[in-house]
């Protein structure tokens, strides 16, 4: 039976972008290939907030994260930490041999800057990671506060963003923002299938890649830069993706930004109030996500079995993440191609199906 997805990823995707990846395939070297990088090109620089490179790469986002903080760090890293996906930055780091720290909260707490500011003035550090928004706890970070106390106080330090879940469901405005590097998957908020990340890389971050030594090869922001100045890639990009992007990215522009954002935020206040009403919220107030809100359990509901009744009637939903939120709480996406009449729905759906009025 066919399910609407209400969970963090894969997202709902529609018609029109499963059937743009069914155009006739194309030579990747070829001027067909150039044109298609082409037009996409600079509706991803607007999405981004940005005039500088914006990548195209065949993988998901946890290769793009492990690629950039690899080329990044020199000196020493840090690593902050708020729930399942930040803590994947450091695992990368210490998989790859690189020296970093870490600091941490309490999941369903947010990074702020002061914690930030704490934690760059006792080392020597030249990166920076941040979550922009944490897919486990619904937890959507401060980015520009930090990105703004880092260029004040420690202007040389690089800022690597994992935007997966918060990129095309909220604004992030790279230029203007100063950061160096934010990536993004396709099947979050741009609601296209896996299988495709986005980047944007800062001349600082360019510079910086250019002289760490044993940088890697597939990832290398350099080499990805000599090929994107051909509207090119590196390697075999995933060309019926990258045909459905420029379908979307054609939508996404004609509903327009300011539009998309509203839109996310309506959605989201929707499920906050009847998550408020019937059971609670689990992360911090001061750092409600836009694009994902994980609630807590309160009712002691058993979560697996609201999901197979969802499912006889069309949709689903997430549980927890990881073992010590499973059951615990519950997550409901409101991401992507969604609609505020789609929320509406589902949320009828559960008060029917658990007898809540």
């Amino acid at each position: 039976m066919y399910k609407k997805l209400f969970i963090p990823g894969p997202t709902h995707v529609r018609e029109r972008i499963l059937e743009a990846q069914t155009a006739l395939m194309i030579g990747h070297r070829s001027q067909e290939y150039s044109n298609l990088q082409g037009a996409i090109r600079p509706k991803l620089q607007k999405l981004f907030y940005t005039e500088q490179p914006v990548f195209l790469i065949a993988s998901s986002g946890t290769g793009v994260m492990e690629g950039s903080i690899r080329q990044a760090v020199q000196q020493r890293g840090l690593v902050t930490i708020c729930g399942a996906f930040s803590q994947r930055w450091y695992n990368l780091a210490v998989a790859n041999g690189l020296p970093v720290d870490h600091v941490s909260v309490e999941w369903g707490k947010g990074i702020t800057p002061e914690i930030v500011d704490e934690a760059l003035s006792k080392g020597d550090y030249d990166t920076l990671t941040v979550t922009f928004n944490e897919t486990s706890t619904g937890v959507m970070n401060p980015l520009k506060d930090i990105a703004a106390l880092v260029r004040e106080k420690y202007p040389d330090v690089v800022i690597l963003v994992d935007a997966v879940s918060g990129f095309a469901g909220a604004k992030v405005e790279f230029d203007a923002w100063d950061l160096d590097v934010v990536l993004a998957s396709s099947q979050k908020a741009l609601a296209m299938p896996p299988g495709l990340s986005v980047v944007a890389v800062s001349e600082r971050m360019l510079k910086r890649a250019a002289s760490t030594k044993n940088r890697g090869f597939y990832f290398d922001f350099q080499r990805a830069l000599k090929y994107y100045k051909r509207d090119q890639t590196p390697a075999t990009p995933a060309v019926s993706l990258i045909q459905a992007l420029n379908a979307q990215l054609d939508d996404i522009l004609a509903e327009g930004l300011d539009n998309r954002w509203a839109r996310h935020q309506e959605m989201a206040d929707t499920v906050r109030a009847w998550a408020r009403q019937y059971f609670d919220l689990f992360s911090d107030a001061r750092f409600l996500s836009n694009t994902v809100t994980t609630i807590k359990n309160t009712r002691g509901i058993n979560v697996a079995e609201l999901n197979k009744e969802l499912g006889r009637r069309g949709a689903t939903i997430s549980n927890g993440y990881g073992s010590q939120l499973r059951e615990r709480t519950f997550r409901i996406a409101h991401m992507g191609d969604l609609t505020v009449a789609d929320i509406q729905w589902l949320l009828g759906e559960i008060n029917d199906i658990l007898g809540l009025e």
